[in-house]
């Protein structure tokens, strides 16, 4: 049985003292002690990821400040545009009906992440924050160790997965993100000074090791989604396990129509690379059309062509770049008008 390392827990109370005490503790000071460089402090909201990762020591904070009763942390607000506190489970979001309805991708990839009991804990927030994956990485202390780590949890190791690869390349596998940017989501973040937002466009970068612009002194607090009016939305999801396993391959796809022609799109996939990824180059051919199958065609090989797995995870190289196309060609059919 693994079980979890000594720390210390404090609840906050708002988002605001939560982020007081991320500073107030060194937010980004990092513990390297027993070869697994680890942060300090960390933030914890439902804990579905992060306590699986420190019984494995991927993470041995000190402090850990706790989200679960942050006023207001949970709700979901619709007024033409749609609002989402961090702390909302997964859940709440796959069971509320204008979500359902209107921001229907979102739905769906609530709904597929993991087991009930899973989305009941689980929360919006934390699964945007998702720590990468890796064959090499999300392993035991033990097992990490007869191995001789890797580059995510030592920097002097090179990449297990390609050698030669200057960065770390373990891989995305957050449901939720991919929907947020088919959907055109934005972020808010508050610290100790003050609160900015983030494009969901702009949050991710190639990095395992790092993979969020997202500093380590900031709370993520909220989610919002612009109005959707004309749009239709859908997400489709490989994995392993179709009951609970994390995707080895995933499509989201919004369009918006105007009458019977596509006005706007976007096409967004995870866990094929290291980053979510909008690909721009596939909604492109499908504006101005009526979403034919030459048109489905081309943005399938765009997205098949973005797409960049590595054998970190489950599955070949080629089945889930395969998938990358095939599910995107699923996706846009289903989102053609009724």
């Amino acid at each position: 049985m693994l079980r979890l390392p000594r720390f210390r827990l404090i609840e906050a109370r708002s988002y605001g003292e939560a982020a007081q005490l991320l500073a107030e503790n060194g937010a980004g000071a990092i513990d390297r002690g027993n070869g697994t460089p680890t942060l300090r402090v960390m933030l914890v909201a439902g804990g579905t990821d992060l306590f699986p990762n420190m019984k494995r020591r991927q993470f041995t904070p000190e402090l850990l400040v706790s989200l679960a009763r942050v006023r207001d942390a949970a709700g979901i607000q619709q007024n033409g545009h749609l609002d989402i506190s961090a702390g909302t489970t997964l859940s709440a979001i796959a069971g509320d009906p204008g979500i359902r309805d209107q921001f229907t991708a979102l739905a769906q990839a609530a709904e597929l992440v993991s087991t009930p009991q899973l989305r009941n804990m689980g929360t919006i927030g934390g699964n945007v924050c998702l720590d990468t994956r890796c064959n090499w990485y999300d392993q035991s202390l033990f097992w990490r160790t007869a191995e001789g780590f890797c580059m995510k949890t030592n920097p002097d190791v090179v990449c297990r997965v390609a050698t030669s690869s200057p960065r770390c390349l373990a891989v995305a596998s957050a449901d939720t993100v991919p929907a947020l940017l088919a959907l055109g989501a934005t972020v808010h973040f508050e610290d100790a000074n003050g609160a900015r937002e983030v494009p969901m466009s702009d949050l991710y970068r190639e990095d395992g090791i790092r993979p969020m612009a997202m500093r380590q002194d900031e709370v993520l607090t909220d989610i919002t989604i612009p109005e959707t009016e004309g749009w239709r939305s859908t997400y489709l999801k490989m994995r392993d396990r179709g009951s609970f396993d994390f995707p080895i391959a995933a499509v989201a796809a919004a369009i918006r129509w105007d009458g019977a022609t596509v006005s706007e799109a976007r096409v967004a996939i995870t866990a094929l690379g290291s980053r979510p990824l909008l690909v721009e180059d596939a909604a492109r051919p499908l504006v101005g059309t009526r979403l034919d199958d030459v048109t489905i065609a081309l943005a399938a090989e765009a997205v098949h062509k973005a797409a960049r797995p590595m054998d970190n995870t489950s599955g070949t190289i080629s089945q889930r770049k395969r998938a990358a196309l095939v599910f995107t060609e699923r996706a846009l059919r289903s989102l053609r008008p009724r």
